[in-house]
Formats: C-alpha cells, sequence, structure tokens
C-alpha cells in the first residue's frame, strides 16, 4: 500500500503532490527547497537555505520510518555554480554515512530567491546495515 506524507507546505496543495511517497520499503521525497514552512520565509544564505531543505526532507524520512542514513539517491539542484562551496560541507556532513549515488545539476529554479533544491530516494533499513 502507498503511503502519501507532507511537509503541510501549501505548494503541496496547490500544485498537488506530495512530500513524500512510501511504496514498501522505497521512499521517494520530492525535491524541496530552503522555506522555513512555519514563517515561509526564504533565508538569503544558500547554506541556510541547504539546512532548512535538509530538515524538511528528513521530517518526511522520519514520518516515512527512515532517516538521511538510509538515502542511496540524491539530487541536487544548485542555482548558481558558485554556490557548491558554500553547500559542500553541509550536505557533505549530511549524507556522510549514506554515501548515496547523487547527481549535482545546475538550473533555474522556480522562485527567484531559491538557491538549492534536493530531492531523494532512500530505502527503509538499508541505513542500519
Amino acid at each position: 500500500m502507498v503511503k502519501h506524507i507532507s511537509s503541510g507546505s501549501p505548494f503541496e496543495k496547490t500544485i498537488g503532490y506530495s512530500r513524500a511517497v512510501v511504496d514498501k520499503d522505497m521512499v521517494y521525497v520530492s525535491g524541496s527547497t530552503g522555506y522555513d514552512y512555519e514563517t515561509m520565509r526564504l533565508p538569503e544564505d544558500v547554506a541556510e537555505q541547504t539546512r532548512n531543505t535538509l530538515a524538511t526532507i528528513c521530517e518526511a524520512l522520519e514520518k516515512a520510518g527512515c532517516s538521511l542514513n538510509d538515502v542511496v539517491r540524491v539530487r541536487y539542484y544548485l542555482k548558481d555554480p558558485a554556490d557548491l562551496e558554500a553547500v559542500t560541507p553541509v550536505l557533505g556532513e549530511a549524507f556522510a554515512k549514506a554515501k548515496p549515488a547523487a547527481t549535482l545539476i545546475i538550473a533555474d529554479l522556480i522562485e527567484p530567491e531559491m538557491k538549492i533544491e534536493i530531492e531523494v530516494t532512500a530505502r527503509i533499513g538499508v541505513g542500519a546495515s
């Protein structure tokens, strides 16, 4: 049975998607950005946006019964290649244990102030092995 997870973001309802979808032991987390959903503010700093993005992803993974350590695939969408230096330490720490397959794409994002978007795929329990 498929389980749909929401982060409470207004974008989920407006656009019609789930923050994450759980199918058996696989968890597919939608592209997430650096909004603080309590304040609906987007920090100016790319590292802070990255931390907020990871917090949103972590919350979705927790609701699915896993963590960043269970991530097997990650895709980074970075608006400005010059920001890579600022986000690398944050991402390196977050995925140090999981070491997922990864792709970095330089892309324009939907809002001008968005600097990074991250999507992940996890497999529940893989981080325990």
